[in-house]
């Protein structure tokens, strides 16, 4: 079947917090995409607006169901379904969690630079972000072991937030290195939350690995946050579930979501993921088509136009990181060039990221996010959405390249 990822909708004046923006302004920044979602999900939608009647609604067992076996195939784990709770969006559980499984100034490990909403749902229940900040070396980033069990060493350290595949650097963890995680976990009585929300956006040829596949170790010490809101783009509908093997886990986060009423669908909730889970597969499989031809379209573009900007390698998410460390210099002294065939501008004013960011909007109107609000690392580093018509992608590229010429 066929679908039209190239057709440009206008998102203007639609209560979009994306294109919430000026008349002459692109934006590629916050992780919703500019496509119209499955057409399996708006013939359910149409179902329940057409049926008239929006009152309160509850969990049946094919939501949950949908889930079971959407997990079995894609992803090849069961989950039982007593382990799913119903929740209305990954981040207010993860605020949920935070508060149910720590006590004000402990500490909530995370893996930086990762997802911006990590560190509001920590600082906002008086708990202290701890970093551990991941090694970036030769386009890859890797854990630095030693400083990542310190941490989970000191007893103030109650949870460990894992991004899973891992949002910005576009990284899927590793077996082994998921494995290892949850041993040191245990070793120091961590609880691990996974957040899973991109794993259906990995590159057609690749999958992820749910934390709680790798061992009985990562299982029982873990809950886990999914939803099909990322994939299908479906994140206003407020929709996702948690899951958890362990009976105790499991209750605690029942609670806190009943404590916090994150518990309760509305209307159109499980509609959208029966049929996003039930019917959706041909549509997201030629999404990620699409979405990892645009992938190399902006790695080509970056080479030919841009080379002193480097692209990581993004298996998973629709979001490209994007390394424009020979355009910044932290020390405010003027860059210097790793080689005359960059030819790298001199642009000795730019700081940080966030500087980089608003002389891009500024010149052109392009809005992409800076890397800083990521977290420690991600101070050299721009994040930008692909996921967009074609058109859309290539306009926004050469808006960066008319900033940076």
């Amino acid at each position: 079947m066929k679908f039209n990822f190239d057709e440009i909708i206008d998102r203007r004046n639609s209560n979009s917090l994306k294109w919430a923006v000026s008349e002459n302004e692109l934006p590629m920044w916050v992780a919703d995409m500019d496509f119209r979602t499955a057409p399996c999900i708006l013939e359910a939608l149409q179902e329940v607006v057409k049926h008239g009647i929006f009152g309160y609604s509850e969990i049946s067992t094919q939501w949950a169901l949908a889930y079971q076996n959407w997990w079995q195939k894609r992803h090849n784990f069961r989950i039982e379904e007593h382990w799913l709770i119903f929740c209305t969006g990954v981040v207010s559980a993860l605020s949920s969690l935070v508060r149910k499984f720590t006590t004000p100034n402990e500490s909530v490990l995370v893996l930086s630079p990762v997802y911006n909403c990590f560190f509001s749902s920590i600082q906002n229940n008086g708990v202290k972000a701890l970093y551990s900040e991941l090694v970036y070396k030769n386009k890859e980033y890797e854990i630095n072991w030693t400083d990542f069990e310190n941490k989970l060493s000191d007893p103030q350290t109650s949870l460990f937030i894992l991004c899973n595949p891992h949002n910005p650097i576009g990284k899927i963890w590793k077996k082994d290195e998921l494995a290892r995680m949850g041993e040191l976990c245990a070793k120091h009585g961590v609880t691990v939350i996974s957040d899973e929300i991109h794993c259906d956006l990995t590159e057609p040829n690749l999958s992820y690995t749910p934390f709680a596949s790798v061992s009985e170790i990562c299982e029982n010490i873990s809950i886990s946050c999914i939803s099909p809101t990322k994939a299908f783009n479906i994140a206003g509908l407020n929709t996702a579930a948690v899951f958890a093997k362990n009976k105790f886990l499991r209750h605690k986060a029942w609670r806190a979501f009943n404590t916090d009423e994150i518990a309760e669908p509305n209307a159109f909730a499980t509609s959208a993921t029966i049929a996003a889970f039930e019917k959706g597969e041909a549509w997201l499989d030629s999404l990620r088509e699409y979405l990892s031809q645009n992938k190399k379209i902006v790695h080509e573009f970056l080479s030919e136009n841009l080379p002193y900007i480097r692209a990581l390698p993004c298996d998973a998410t629709y979001l490209m990181w994007l390394d424009c460390s020979n355009l910044i210099n932290l020390s405010g002294e003027i860059p210097i060039a790793t080689s005359e065939n960059l030819k790298i501008p001199h642009f000795a004013e730019f700081k940080n990221s966030t500087e980089l960011a608003n002389f891009i909007r500024l010149q052109t109107g392009l809005y992409l996010s800076s890397g800083e609000i990521y977290g420690s690392g991600g101070e050299n580093f721009l994040r930008l959405n692909i996921a967009t018509p074609r058109a859309n992608l290539l306009d926004g590229l050469e808006r960066l390249k008319k900033a940076l010429k």
